[in-house]
């Protein structure tokens, strides 16, 4: 399980995932003293509040090369939409059924305002996983923790049933936390929220490097706050 969700319903209407992470989903809230959305949206996929994710190139795994590509209704919304309609996924994703609701999840990011960048993760040339890069210090997530300015949430799926179970969950977050810290320098954590319940996907964190931070209540999970330090990335 740990290789099918790592995300939630973190925020007020957030996202969150079932996969190598954890829990369910919707798209990211609002928090005071944000600044507010731009009208129209970030068309641009290069336009969002997470040092142009789309620039970010391949994160080196021993799997292969993981690119995350920004997430493309015309291209993408059909995969995504079956990956959500596995049931170990559907568990804590919380978006099976018609491809209508994933495609309101994913519209919902790609017309905000950069805070929330939905991705597909290809693994050496092939689409596997879903990620969902986010402002955590932007999201109802902050109020649940001391957050820093710029620290980036991540939420994982791995699509495919044959991908789950053989510690490809590890590998893809830590490469994916280290990408982040070293695109985005302003940032020194890297945030996730898996249910409390998923401690497969607790355990992925883990491996990954992340460390057990406190368990905090979100709107549709109790969650265990995993944070990865930029001060201690070589040492965990």
């Amino acid at each position: 399980m740990a290789d099918v969700a790592s995300g939630t319903q973190s925020r007020a209407g957030s996202v969150v995932g079932v996969g190598v992470g954890v829990g369910s989903a919707s798209a990211p809230g609002a928090v005071s003293g944000e600044p507010p959305p731009r009208e129209g949206g970030h068309d641009d996929l290069l336009d969002d509040l997470l040092d142009r994710v789309a620039e970010w190139g391949p994160a080196g795994t021993p799997a292969g090369p993981l690119h995350l590509v920004p997430a493309r209704l015309d291209r993408d919304l059909s995969l995504i939409s079956r990956w959500m309609n596995d049931p170990a996924a559907a568990a804590f994703w919380e978006l099976a059924g018609p491809q209508g609701v994933v495609e309101e999840h994913l519209r919902a990011q790609l017309a905000g305002d950069g805070r929330s960048v939905p991705c597909v993760g290809v693994l050496d040339g092939t689409p596997m996983s879903y990620w969902e890069i986010y402002r955590a210090d932007l999201d109802p997530l902050a109020r649940q923790y001391p957050a820093g300015r710029h620290d980036t949430g991540i939420h994982l799926l791995i699509g495919a049933v044959a991908d789950r179970g053989r510690g490809l969950g590890g590998l893809l977050l830590r490469a994916v936390a280290d990408l982040v810290l070293a695109q985005r320098p302003s940032c020194a954590r890297v945030i996730a929220e898996p249910d409390i319940r998923n401690t497969p996907s607790i355990a992925a964190f883990l491996t990954a490097g992340f460390r057990f931070s406190a368990e905090v209540d979100l709107p549709a999970k109790r969650a265990a706050l995993m944070v990865r330090d930029r001060s201690l990335r070589l040492l965990l």
